[in-house]
């Protein structure tokens, strides 16, 4: 295990375009989901220890930006694979920014609309108008260590032992099912003017977190 961890350092891996897109997918996947259990933990402390929260506004237990910041930090670190501080601090930047320009974003087309505000949180020391905060950054910072070190070998760990056609089939499945979510939720629900995720989990008392 320590010699292929070792060629993971300091080998570079070639995938063909549809395994390594496979296998993006995959990143994907996971990704959004731990950064929904994350949340999900971290909203039961920040609430008092009451009551779990369901977060993002899907069916299932994912949430984008997650998936789309362990993407960037993918192509922006992996190549400094053998020096870990470098990884961190550039995951604490590009998250920061991305976390803002997110935030803020939804803030102004959405008229007021936030997604997430650390005014109204634990921890929110550094914080910036509540789009970001030096804890939320922190924590990028460090997971991205996870995903550079844990979750991507892991992919790359399956893509190389398994039978090719059953990796894409099972990466591909997955992330399909994940978008179809995401796009039902974020455009069809809203274009059809059919129920969201967020909409029937209420009606079925399911508990979310409420910002002002």
């Amino acid at each position: 295990m320590k010699e292929k961890y070792r060629k993971y350092i300091t080998n570079n891996y070639s995938f063909d375009k549809v395994t390594m897109l496979a296998i993006l997918a995959l990143i994907t996947v996971i990704t959004g989901i731990f950064g929904f259990l994350y949340e999900y933990i971290f909203y039961y402390f920040n609430g008092g220890m009451k009551q779990f929260y369901w977060r993002g506004s899907n069916f299932l237990p994912w949430i984008n930006i997650y998936a789309t910041g362990s993407l960037l930090i993918y192509f922006f670190t992996y190549r400094y694979r053998k020096q870990p501080w470098k990884i961190f601090l550039i995951s604490f930047f590009l998250c920061g920014i991305l976390e803002y320009i997110s935030g803020l974003g939804m803030y102004i087309i959405g008229s007021g609309m936030r997604c997430w505000d650390y005014n109204q949180e634990i921890l929110n020391f550094g914080n910036i108008q509540g789009f970001v905060c030096l804890r939320s950054v922190t924590f990028f910072g460090l997971s991205s260590l996870l995903l550079i070190y844990g979750v991507i070998p892991f992919c790359y760990f399956l893509a190389k032992k398994i039978d090719k056609k059953t990796f894409l089939l099972i990466s591909f499945t997955l992330c399909s099912i994940i978008l179809f979510d995401e796009f039902y939720n974020l455009i069809f629900a809203r274009i059809l003017h059919l129920k969201r995720a967020s909409k029937i989990y209420k009606e079925l008392g399911v508990a979310y977190v409420k910002f002002h």
